[in-house]
């Protein structure tokens, strides 16, 4: 009897997750989804290379807990949610790009405003007393519901960030691999990294609409990191750094199809088998190279 209910409570655990029977008829309305989904992850995939380079992982999840606040606060208010979320982003970038000029500094100034954003998003979310669905989108994201107004704040500052991303890549990528040759050769490095905070706010912001403030590392952090596991070359970093968010966000998107289920489970349960295959073979690469180089140092 026992046996039976185990079974039958696992069936609806795996009809929940992946159950579509309607699956062709929700897939045709979610088209703005996917293109925004797929745009988002070529943004989260290009700042992840820089985030990993410039060692702002940390900084990532300061930003997000301040977006989280100005999303939240907007909704209290009845304004626009993206534009709140943008909004507290750009705060958190501007506070951490201007006071946290050291690496030391820069992680003290984020321990002290991350607990504070994400104090003022409960606080705000406790006083909103509309429907549960949007306070929990907040935290783990809902972009199959996307609207036309979303969607334009969603691309619109997509593209700002990705133009950005074009201008400064070359001296950002110097400054970031040695910041003391790229200064002494002229680049500007102090002023380089301010304006990177920024655009990595905007970044954050935005993929707040996929997974939510508390995830958000996966989309940021993650597809860059895996990348790094397996091969060293700049270019082919980058290649592979978008397409990791790309099927991550987007296989998200489709496996959250229709379910009850955030889609910020499935978002980051891709994202995280992507990096441990990553990893995976990073290591069996690396265990290669020393087998075949040790005859030779025989």
């Amino acid at each position: 009897m026992t046996g039976l209910v185990a079974a039958n409570a696992g069936a609806d655990v795996w009809h929940e997750l992946f159950g579509r029977e309607d699956y062709g008829e929700l897939l045709a309305l979610v088209g703005d989804s996917l293109v925004a989904g797929a745009v988002l992850g070529v943004v989260g995939g290009l700042v992840s290379v820089f985030v990993m380079m410039r060692d702002l992982a940390f900084a990532v999840h300061g930003i997000a807990e301040l977006s989280f606040a100005g999303a939240s606060g907007a909704l209290l208010v009845g304004a626009d949610v993206v534009a709140g979320s943008l909004a507290g982003s750009l705060v958190a970038a501007v506070l951490i790009g201007a006071l946290g000029v050291g690496a030391r500094d820069r992680n003290s100034i984020i321990g002290v405003v991350m607990p504070f954003g994400l104090g003022l998003g409960v606080l705000f979310l406790s006083l909103y007393k509309g429907r549960a669905a949007n306070k929990f989108g907040l935290l783990t994201g809902q972009i199959v519901a996307v609207d036309t107004p979303r969607m334009t704040w969603l691309i619109g500052t997509c593209v700002l960030v990705l133009a950005a991303l074009a201008v400064m890549w070359r001296p950002l990528t110097f400054a970031s691999l040695d910041p003391d040759v790229a200064a002494a050769r002229g680049v500007p490095v102090r002023a380089l990294s301010p304006v990177f905070t920024v655009v990595l706010g905007l970044a954050v912001a935005v993929s707040i609409q996929v997974v939510g403030a508390l995830l958000v590392l996966s989309l940021i952090v993650t597809p860059a990191a895996a990348a790094m596991r397996v091969t060293a070359a700049p270019l082919l970093v980058a290649s592979l750094s978008v397409a990791f968010a790309v099927v991550s966000v987007v296989g998200g998107i489709l496996l959250a199809l229709g379910s009850s289920v955030p889609i910020s489970p499935y978002v980051t349960t891709l994202s995280f088998t992507i990096y441990l295959a990553c990893r995976a073979a990073g290591a069996m690469r690396a265990r290669r190279g020393r087998g075949s180089a040790a005859p030779a140092n025989a």
